[in-house]
């Protein structure tokens, strides 16, 4: 019929990748994925950097799809870092514990990347008529470290929606992927493509599809070749110059699970400093977060 609505006539696909982390590897494997897949738009919804080694690779690579870039946490740490921001602990600064991120920031802004970074919106709310409305931002609207996990309650929730009204909210930030309903709301996260926390060593994002007038959310789960993504921390130079938090952001990557705020809160709370010393103890204290996938 001529006066139908466009969404009653086609299957709507959006690819919401996330959390990427300069990890060209799984980055192209995941828009492989997505070529096949045939959608219709990309959304990269933050943390396009820092923790792994191909940074700029991986911006180079995502500023020529012509997708939606959104604002992510370590994106924003990597403006923040060059200009000594005093939302930062100035010890930082002259902490080698904090030499991948001062590695990554540093090459950065040498490529002149700083500035397009720091451009990025916070936000994005895409216009499809008659479609429920989305709402999507790296954590959530009110802080791109507030992210959307199967610990969030539904207070939390409520909340946001109040002051950011949308039918869908999607987040990433936890590096895990959630399916959650609240009333007539759907919240969904979108995991992580280069550095998962769910034990999954897969590269994992969200397609959501428009079907009439629901989205149908997928999550989906890439394999991929991770031996020269683990090799990258070496040959770019970022393992032997990042120090500890390098060899890190790799085990992190190797097993699929979050070491560093764990490990960084610990030392916190046995009042001691950030060490190879004290990563040992850590691995000791904790062995069953290091099991190998």
């Amino acid at each position: 019929m001529a006066g139908a609505s466009l969404v009653h006539c086609f299957t709507l696909k959006l690819a919401i990748i996330a959390d990427i982390h300069a990890n060209l590897h799984a980055l192209e494997a995941v828009l492989s994925d997505i070529r096949d897949e045939g959608v219709d738009h990309i959304i990269v919804n933050g943390d396009l950097v820092n923790r792994g080694p191909n940074n700029l690779a991986v911006l180079e690579r995502l500023w020529t799809l012509g997708a939606t870039l959104i604002l992510g946490n370590h994106d924003d740490l990597m403006r923040k870092w060059i200009e000594r921001d005093p939302d930062l602990p100035q010890s930082w600064f002259d902490d080698p514990f904090w030499g991948a991120t001062a590695w990554s920031a540093r090459s950065l802004q040498a490529a002149g990347w700083i500035e397009k970074l720091a451009a990025l919106p916070m936000t994005y709310v895409p216009d499809y008529a008659e479609a429920p409305s989305l709402l999507i931002s790296h954590g959530s609207p009110r802080h791109y470290r507030e992210g959307y996990s199967d610990y969030t309650p539904d207070t939390v929730y409520s909340e946001i929606l109040q002051d950011h009204p949308a039918d869908v909210l999607i987040g990433s930030h936890t590096h895990r992927p959630i399916e959650h309903y609240w009333g007539p709301h759907a919240i969904f996260n979108t995991g992580a493509v280069g550095a998962p926390f769910n034990g999954n060593p897969n590269a994992q994002y969200l397609i959501l599809r428009l079907v009439g007038e629901s989205w149908q959310p997928e999550f989906r789960q890439v394999a991929y070749d991770r031996a020269p993504a683990l090799k990258a921390f070496e040959t770019t130079g970022m393992l032997e110059e990042g120090g500890l938090s390098a060899h890190i952001f790799r085990e992190e990557l190797k097993n699929a699970r979050s070491y560093l705020t764990p490990f960084w809160m610990w030392t916190e709370e046995q009042g001691c400093e950030q060490t190879w010393e004290t990563w040992r103890q850590f691995q000791h204290a904790f062995p069953g977060r290091f099991k190998a996938v």
